[in-house]
């Protein structure tokens, strides 16, 4: 699993018809610190977050492990929205 924070959406008029009814939303990855790392990526909404939160992803395989996207052609799932974390005893991030 990975920290990302939610950027944007993907919007799409014509999709695979397994994906139909699944939110599509651009994240990009955190650091522990907080900072983006990485690349941004297309990742199914299986909870209902929205834009700026902080959100942990899977990918892979284990992306399809989730009641949401089972059997579903993705790669990256957001599965929860982080409340807070922190490193070492500091607070790195509260909702």
């Amino acid at each position: 699993m990975q920290l990302a924070r939610v950027s944007g959406t993907v919007v799409s008029s014509k999709k695979e018809p397994s994906m139909e009814g699944l939110k599509l939303l651009l994240v990009k990855p955190l650091d522990e610190e907080g900072k983006e790392t990485g690349n941004a990526l297309v990742a199914a909404d299986a909870v209902g977050a929205g834009p700026d939160e902080v959100v942990l992803i899977a990918s892979g395989s284990s992306a399809r492990q989730t009641v949401a996207t089972d059997r579903r052609p993705v790669d990256a799932v957001i599965l929860a929205i982080v409340d807070t974390w922190e490193v070492g005893g500091a607070v790195k991030y509260r909702k």
